[in-house]
């Protein structure tokens, strides 16, 4: 007997519904939760145990298990975050401008984390806190990028209005990424340049990277959970009229 076809494309929508999705976040949201600390905890270790000095700068590389990862999460949730305001500007999806909303205050947590250990890290590096650098100065506008989103979406009444126009900036501010990306190579900076991603010759040790990578893992279901989490807010804010929130309530008032 064959399924009727639509079956799956109707449980595919069914999931970018508020109610269904609110659900399967709070499954899923301890699964990722567990994971994520796990691989705080081995990356961690790894990187600050386990693995050895470097030749060059001694301890004081460490500050990469925490840096490169950050950095490379606010471009990944700033990627999100354009990419969901187009869904929510197109297709005016709740689902994608709850996970915009969601998406904007971690990232920019991401930002200002990277900043911040990146001028730890540049102090004995270079002999300064800070230099208006290619890659450093992009860096910030991202952070302002960030919080322009959600200084525009927060000052707008209307809840639709505010995310059309917040998703406006945020597809606008997507030019920035690839010039944060390759402005080591594009222009003569302080910062290095690409070591993970040197495949033909790698920059840095299997002893390092493993930790690294763990570390990026870590961010990356870090993000995950704060958003499904932040998304269930937003959710139950958007739907709070709604007669499935009332009966959520009820319940867990009883």
């Amino acid at each position: 007997m064959s399924q009727n076809p639509d079956t799956w494309l109707t449980r595919f929508h069914r999931l970018g519904s508020p109610p269904s999705f609110y659900r399967l976040a709070g499954i899923l949201m301890p699964f990722i939760a567990i994971i994520c600390i796990a691989l705080f905890v081995a990356g961690l270790y790894g990187g600050l145990v386990l693995a050895p000095p470097d030749y060059q700068q001694g301890e004081s590389y460490r500050i990469i298990y925490i840096h490169v990862p950050s950095a490379w999460m606010s471009m990944f949730v700033y990627a999100v975050l354009a990419a969901t305001s187009a869904i929510s500007l197109i297709w005016r999806m709740k689902l994608a401008e709850a996970v915009a909303r969601a998406s904007a205050p971690v990232g920019a947590a991401y930002t200002f984390l990277a900043l911040v250990t990146g001028s730890l890290w540049g102090k004995p590096m270079w002999g300064t806190w800070w230099v208006w650098d290619a890659r450093l100065t992009s860096e910030l506008i991202l952070l302002f990028l960030y919080l322009g989103y959600m200084a525009l979406v927060a000052a707008i009444d209307d809840r639709r209005t505010a995310s059309r126009a917040g998703a406006v900036l945020a597809i606008v501010g997507v030019v920035n990424l690839p010039i944060i990306h390759f402005s080591v190579e594009w222009w003569n900076t302080l910062h290095q340049g690409p070591t993970v991603t040197k495949f033909d010759q790698p920059s840095i040790a299997i002893s390092m990277l493993i930790p690294l990578l763990l570390m990026a893992g870590a961010f990356k279901f870090h993000y995950l959970y704060t958003m499904l989490a932040r998304v269930r807010v937003e959710i139950l804010d958007s739907e709070r009229r709604t007669a499935w929130v009332n009966t959520l309530v009820t319940s867990k008032a009883s």
